[in-house]
């Protein structure tokens, strides 16, 4: 279908764009995020989970290094007591949180996407991704 981009047409409709971190995948559409986990992605207590972008109060977020994975966390309400813990169990917290993605060295060009296309969604749904 074509598109008329003339005033007052309607725009068309964002492609939802998808992202492989390590053992999930998350499709990023205009209004929520799908994050999938393979079977190993599972094992530590996340699960699949659909997140409205509406409801990320912060997307956290560390680089993959060449020691150590990096991740993207959609944060919400859920979350607020654990973004204060300043230990290693926060860093545990994290990594088992549903709405976080891992991403490993090799993944660090889509960990980039991924986070500047998050950051992108939440400010579209009325957020402040950066907290």
């Amino acid at each position: 279908m074509a598109y008329d981009l003339s005033k007052g047409s309607p725009t068309p409709p964002a492609e939802p764009q998808v992202f492989k971190g390590y053992v999930a995948t998350v499709t990023l559409h205009p209004d929520r995020a799908v994050i999938k986990r393979k079977f190993m992605g599972k094992m530590t207590g996340a699960k699949d989970t659909t997140t409205p972008l509406s409801n990320v109060i912060k997307v956290l977020s560390k680089a993959p290094t060449r020691l150590i994975n990096g991740y993207v966390q959609l944060a919400t309400h859920e979350d607020q007591g654990q973004l204060v813990l300043a230990t290693a169990e926060r860093e545990k917290a994290i990594a088992n949180n549903s709405r976080t993605i891992m991403f490993t060295w090799n993944q660090r060009e889509t960990f980039v996407a991924y986070l500047a296309a998050a950051n992108s969604g939440v400010q579209a749904q009325g957020g402040n991704p950066i907290g």
